[in-house]
């Protein structure tokens, strides 16, 4: 089932959740996504994605097809960790949390890579900068584990054989 709409209108300007994913992710990740499901407007033009969502689209109210790269607003990271732990194909780049979702993601997501006190691109100057808190990359599916171990050491979720 999708969330209601959390934004009921367009992004016009920056906020404070505007930080963005330096290009050097995406150059050593060397993987494309279909889908960018938290894009400002008009996307990132270094995110190599074939689709952007904005605010306006709405990322959790609308349905997310294939590979997904998720850098969420981190001031409610909440609906959007539960969504891509729904969703199973992708990576995101989300806040280390002692939230509920944060468990949940833990114990779910094939690997888990931490980014420590990762350096964003503000939006305002694309000077970099850390934000409040650790971050970790997250991915879901083969492909994406292997994007993720080529940026650092990772937690590898192992599978039972026998399940």
């Amino acid at each position: 089932m999708l969330e209601p709409r959390l934004f009921p209108v367009a992004q016009h300007g920056t906020t404070s959740d505007d930080y963005y994913t330096p290009p050097w992710v995406f150059e050593r990740m060397g993987i494309e996504f279909d889908i960018d499901v938290c894009a400002p407007p008009g996307g990132v033009d270094w995110v190599p994605a074939a689709r952007f969502m904005t605010q306006e689209d709405d990322g959790l109210a609308t349905p997310w097809v294939g590979r997904v790269w998720m850098n969420p607003p981190y001031s409610n990271t909440t609906p959007w960790a539960d969504r891509f732990i729904e969703h199973g194909n992708g990576v995101a780049l989300i806040p280390h949390s002692r939230s509920a979702w944060w468990g949940r993601l833990w114990s779910s997501a094939p690997a888990i890579a931490d980014a420590g006190m990762f350096r964003f691109m503000r939006a305002s100057d694309g000077k970099l900068e850390n934000v409040f808190m650790p971050v970790v990359f997250a991915a879901f599916g083969e492909e994406c584990v292997d994007a993720i171990s080529r940026l650092g050491p990772v937690r590898v979720l192992r599978q039972d054989p026998t399940a």
